[in-house]
């Protein structure tokens, strides 16, 4: 009778998956308080994979550059922000909150490689039954898909081994354990172990595997930290849930540029391609609009247009609220702060609120110009002039900074046909014409400020007008 092996009690982070062999308050490590979880694990050192046992040393000037065929997809989209499709024996992360689509994309995936090579779609969160229905909603029809409904992990390695698929997808990693493993399914220990051992089958296979993964209440993905840094591809669904906008964020990419997004729309049959984000941003911006102008970010290599809305209102309170939706809430601090003291516009005893129309959330700091004049716009109860764009960081002093690669910003605003676009004046010293549109240095907040608010004609100027 075979003796059962020896397992040893540590404690695993939940933050960062750094290892303890006694609980600690605080993490050794990352530093994280009340993350260290109990698991056993076995004494012995594991099995090596194939590929990592037979690996030899190389010369750095015997290896080929020559890049391996990418698996692309009929989305445009998400090859783009794959940075140009699929690598052979990659893995990939995509996660997001429940009911954000993540299993609705992973099904067309599957569906498009299915259609040349067998696809295994393995997932332990669903019946067989749900995923036909979504399949017939989304109107798929591929020959190649394979479903597996497990929470086995040994069970989706046996059915490689039979099925010799051209693509895995694993839907979720949380739900699968390993039996080698002693803890809980969607434990650290579980999901780094189960990790591990796909990243290696890929690997020796020369296999793509995508797994979509859960997040917490901070918008992390749920697991050790560890497991981001052991896949190749780390993806983000993005959007509100009452809305059908939807953005897929390139946040760690091996093969290709990070921060690219793809955008899409939910309807009744899946996630479709947004084929110009710009336009689809800003198509619903009312005319001669109070508190909203159009900003011109830029997501990755592509240049995207969208609405930023501002409200300000009388606060009853003695500390007014600042709520902000899809911007830095610290920018928008530092924009008000700016307004108040340097651009003559008066805020105290104002809530305001600032929002990014669509769900598109940007941290870029070319936004800020856009927010001061939303919030100007808001609290002079005075309409930004139609067809008004802006790009340009807000500096202590009141001085409209630099942003990068405008020239492509102001090629967009052309594009969708605006007519004026109010820039940072280093570099322009003079009005321009770019395909209709009007080009505007300003150097201070205050000279924007009269370049993009309409004052109604006879009517007196307020402060900061120029």
């Amino acid at each position: 009778m075979a003796r059962p092996a020896k397992t040893r009690t540590i404690f695993l982070c939940d933050s960062c998956g750094a290892d303890t062999p006694r609980w600690e308050g605080r993490c050794p490590s990352c530093g994280e308080w009340n993350t260290l979880s109990e698991m056993n694990e076995p004494s012995a050192v594991p099995e090596r994979a194939p590929w990592a046992r037979t690996a030899e040393s190389i010369r750095l000037s015997d290896v080929s550059t020559h890049e391996a065929p990418r698996l692309r997809f009929s989305s445009a989209e998400v090859d783009r922000v794959l940075g140009g499709g699929m690598v052979p024996g990659s893995l990939a992360l995509i996660a997001g909150d429940p009911g954000i689509g993540k299993s609705t994309l992973l099904l067309r995936l599957a569906a498009d490689v299915g259609h040349g090579a067998s696809v295994l779609y393995a997932t332990g969160e669903e019946s067989a039954v749900q995923v036909k229905m979504r399949a017939d909603r989304m109107d798929v029809r591929s020959d190649g898909l394979h479903l597996l409904t497990t929470t086995s992990l040994d069970n989706v390695m046996s059915q490689i081994d039979t099925l010799k698929p051209g693509m895995v997808i694993v839907d979720s990693i949380q739900t699968l354990y390993d039996e080698g493993a002693t803890s809980e399914p969607g434990s650290v220990a579980q999901i780094r172990q189960c990790t591990r051992r796909l990243m290696e089958r890929g690997k020796a296979d020369n296999l793509p595997i995508l797994l979509s993964g859960h997040v917490t209440k901070g918008g992390d993905i749920a697991g050790p930290r560890v497991m981001e840094h052991m896949v190749d591809v780390v993806l983000y669904m993005e959007g509100d849930p009452v809305s059908s906008w939807r953005l897929l964020r390139s946040v760690k990419n091996r093969f290709g540029s990070t921060n690219e997004v793809g955008v899409f729309e939910m309807t009744g049959k899946g996630l479709s391609d947004v084929e110009d984000p710009s336009l689809a941003f800003i198509a619903e911006r009312a005319e001669q609009a109070v508190g909203s102008v159009v900003i011109a970010t830029l997501e990755g290599s592509r240049p995207l247009l969208a609405e930023v809305q501002a409200l300000t209102s009388p606060s009853n309170l003695p500390a007014p609220r600042r709520v902000a939706s899809g911007v830095d809430l610290n920018r928008v601090l530092l924009v008000c702060a700016v307004m108040g003291r340097r651009a003559g516009v008066g805020l105290n005893g104002q809530d305001i609120v600032v929002n990014v129309t669509g769900g598109l959330r940007t941290s870029e700091t070319a936004a800020d110009l856009g927010v001061a004049l939303a919030i100007a716009s808001s609290a002079r109860d005075m309409p930004i002039a139609s067809g008004v764009a802006a790009a340009g960081e807000v500096g202590l002093s009141g001085e409209v900074r630099a942003v990068p690669q405008l020239e492509r910003r102001i090629s967009e605003a052309a594009r969708l046909g605006l007519s004026k676009f109010i820039v940072p004046g280093r570099g322009r010293r003079q009005r321009t014409h770019e395909g209709g549109l009007e080009v505007v240095p300003v150097s201070t907040v205050r000279q924007a400020l009269g370049a993009a608010l309409e004052r109604p004609e006879g009517g007196p100027r307020k402060s900061g007008d120029e």
